[in-house]
This record gives structure tokens, sequence and C-alpha cells, in this order.
């Protein structure tokens, strides 16, 4: 009896064990249980997921069982799904319809969200607002002082977001004032620049895709959203594959694995072939060794590395502008993209050459000067970003160090720089060896 007894202890040990390697199991919360009951009660069939907490990515749903290829990860049933058709059955509806000039399917699930949190205990949806996060980690929820460490591409996107949203909080003060009939409140206290931010927030990281037909009481931006509770916490890999679409027949929203997992494994999907720079804007996190990851190279940081005395310096910006050849200039894994080396060969054109320029889009070999020059500019725009990369880590460095510092964001600024380093270095050795090669 003592022997079985010891073997049965070492099986529990091991078995707590193995939960923590993989994930701990959270399906005992209480947020959870009334979720799940809520999903339940508008036809959701229990799945094999469930919910827990990750070392490396944090809250994730967890595999009760072996996923093979063509299982079926998770079936949500249309009336679990949130959508403008939610929105347009609830209170709000009459008002959005009656609404002119007519609102955009994003702003009135905003409104919703915003709303239905507001209602607290009286909100239907309040199972799934209460596993939605407080706050979000995207740069556009940062402080400035951060914004300024992103690499400058990536800066100008998030302080584009952020004009998007205080341009949309401003433009919609009328039609928030126009819904005080349904609140006790002054909608003012309601309706925030805070509180849109954090719903702007939720549709823009957690919405699947899925398309609605085109309604007049609806501005004519594409309505293709829709948040999909619990299915929503299933995270991001660009390492896993799945099928994802709404089933006309079953009048659900399904995912199918097509790559396998392990029990007790977390269960990923992939959002898409993003870069790091856009996993980060868009949904407020950095993957580890992402395949997709690249550094840009801005407009102005290759303008600084054209012959200022070129005659041709303003026909050969032209020429890049009109064929799209000044955006999405990439370092990557394996170098220097062909975009980038492409743009850098038509700069480097000597003034014999610029006939040539049409062969240079298409990727001919102009002359062995013509190679060099780029190969030359190429590696000098290489190591200016590598120092500049540097710089910002030991600011970000020092910066962690004050008690009073964002750290949570200042870490994840230093992820991507960190990475950013370790492509940029990948791409001076790559430049190394093809000019050794040449």
């Amino acid at each position: 009896m003592k022997k079985n007894r010891g073997r049965t202890g070492r099986k529990r040990r091991r078995k707590r064990l193995h939960s923590f390697v993989d994930g701990v199991n959270c399906s005992h919360k209480l947020e959870y249980i009334k979720l799940k009951k809520w999903l339940r009660d508008r036809g959701f069939k229990d799945s094999i997921l469930r919910p827990a907490e990750f070392r490396e990515t944090g809250r994730g749903l967890m595999a009760t069982k072996a996923l093979q290829v063509r299982d079926l990860i998770i079936s949500l049933p249309e009336k679990c799904l949130l959508t403008t058709s939610t929105v347009l059955g609830s209170c709000l509806g009459g008002y959005i319809r009656k609404w002119k000039p007519p609102v955009s399917p994003l702003m009135a699930l905003c409104t919703f969200l915003i709303a239905e949190k507001h209602a607290g205990e009286k909100s239907p949806w309040k199972p799934y607002l209460d596993v939605l996060p407080k706050a979000y980690t995207c740069p556009v929820c940062w402080e400035h002082d951060v914004v300024n460490l992103l690499p400058e591409p990536l800066r100008n996107k998030a302080q584009e977001q952020r004009t998007t949203i205080r341009e949309l909080y401003l433009s919609s003060k009328a039609f928030f004032s126009s819904l005080q009939p349904l609140f006790a409140e002054d909608t003012g206290t309601i309706f925030t620049y805070s509180t849109l931010e954090w719903a702007w927030c939720t549709v823009n990281t957690r919405t699947i895709y899925m398309k609605h037909p085109q309604r007049e009481c609806f501005s004519l931006e594409p309505d293709v959203y829709a948040l999909a509770p619990y299915l929503d916490l299933l995270n991001h890999s660009p390492n896993v594959q799945v099928k994802a679409a709404f089933n006309e027949q079953t009048r659900s929203y399904e995912i199918w694995a097509n790559s396998q997992c392990k029990k007790y494994g977390e269960v990923f999907i992939c959002y898409g072939p993003h870069d790091n720079q856009r996993l980060l804007l868009e949904y407020g996190f950095v993957a580890t060794d992402n395949p997709h990851s690249s550094v840009y190279v801005s407009s102005d940081t290759l303008l600084k590395y054209l012959p200022p005395l070129d005659k041709q310096r303003k026909a050969k910006l032209s020429i890049l502008k009109d064929h799209d050849f000044l955006e999405n200039l990439t370092f990557g894994w394996d170098g220097p993209s062909w975009r980038l080396l492409t743009a850098l060969k038509l700069l480097s054109l000597g003034a014999d050459e610029f006939a040539c320029w049409r062969k240079t889009l298409l990727g001919d070999v102009i002359s062995a000067r013509n190679q060099q020059q780029t190969w030359n500019t190429t590696t000098q725009i290489c190591h200016f970003l590598i120092e500049e990369t540097q710089r910002v880590l030991l600011q970000i460095s020092q910066l962690r160090r004050s008690e009073e510092s964002p750290k949570p964001q200042l870490a994840l600024v230093e992820v991507l720089h960190l990475e950013g380093l370790k492509i940029l270095q990948k791409s001076a050795e790559a430049l190394c060896d093809w000019n050794l090669a040449t």
C-alpha cells in the first residue's frame, strides 16, 4: 500500500509539473465559469479548449486532447457573435437608424461596447465584457515619450492611429449627445475619449473578419467586423496554420486545425503573415522568432545616402514614387529585400546609365560599378540602422531604471528593437558574404 501511495504521489507531482510547463488551467475562475454558461445558453457546445495562463504568451486557450490536422478547434454559433446586427437589435438601433450623416459600422460597435460596459450588471453581455482587457498594450495607448522610441515608420503609424481616434471622438460628440434619453447620467461622462479608445482597441485587436450586407443606416465603410467571445482568447503564432470562416450551413464561425497541437499545449491561430511592427501596432504584442519580421528603411534614411549633387536626383525620386518604390523597403532575416536593393540600384545609376532605369526596376544588372555602389550604400544604411538601434536600446535601458517609467511599454519596445538588431546584424553578415562572393 505504501508503495502504491508513493507512485500516485509521483504521478500527481508529474501532472502538476506538466501543467506548469505548458500552462495553468484557469477554467475554475468565476469569470470563465460565467462566460462558458453564457455561451452554452446561446447554443455553444463545450469545446476541447480550456482557458489557461501560459508563461510566454499570458492568457490563452489550452487543448484538453491532442489536435490533428483537419480537427475542428472551435465552432461559435452566430448568437454568440457581436456584430452590427446585435447593435441594431439593441436600444441603440433606433438612434443609429435616424442619425445623419450615418455612423460607421466601427463606430456603432464602439458605441455599443461603451454603453454595455456602462450598464454593468444590467448588460446581457456582461460575462463577455468581464473577460475583455481593462487596458490595451497597443502603441496608440502609450505615453508620447515611449511612442517616440519606436522605429520611425511604426512611430508615424501609431501617431496616425491616435489622430484617427481623436477625430472619431470629436466628430461623434453630437451623435453621443443624441443618445441622452437612454441614460440617467450625462452622456459626456459616459462617452469619453478614454472609453472610446478602449472600445476602438477592443474592436481593432479582437474582431474576426465576417462580411455583412451593406445597410443604409451605416456609412459606406465595409461592415466586416464580428467580436467572438471565447474564440478571441486564442493567441497568434506565425508558425501555425488554421482554416477559419463563417459556415453558412451551421450558422457558426468555425476554426479548423491545419497543424498539430499536443495535449495540454497552447492552441494558436495565425492572424496573418505579419511582421512584429504590424503585430505591435495592431494587437499590442511582439512574437518571438517571427519569420516575417523585418526592419523598415524610411525614405528619409534613404535620402541621407543619395549624393546631393546628383543631377538626376529629382527624376530618380519621381520614378521611385510613381512605381511605389519608396515604401516597404526592408532588411529581413536573409538580408536586404529585393525592393530595397532595386530602389538603391536605381538611385545609384550613373549619369550615363540613367536611360536604363526601366531595366533596373525589372531586376537587370546594369554594370559592375552600379552593383558595387548599391552594395556600398546598402551596407552604409545597414550599419547606420545598427548604430541607431543600439542608441535607442541604451536609452530604453536608462529609462527602465526610473521608478515612474511605464515598464510594460518599455519592455515591448525593447523586445522589438532587440529583434530588429538581430535582423540587421544578419543582414550585415549577408552583405559581407555577398561582397566576398562578387
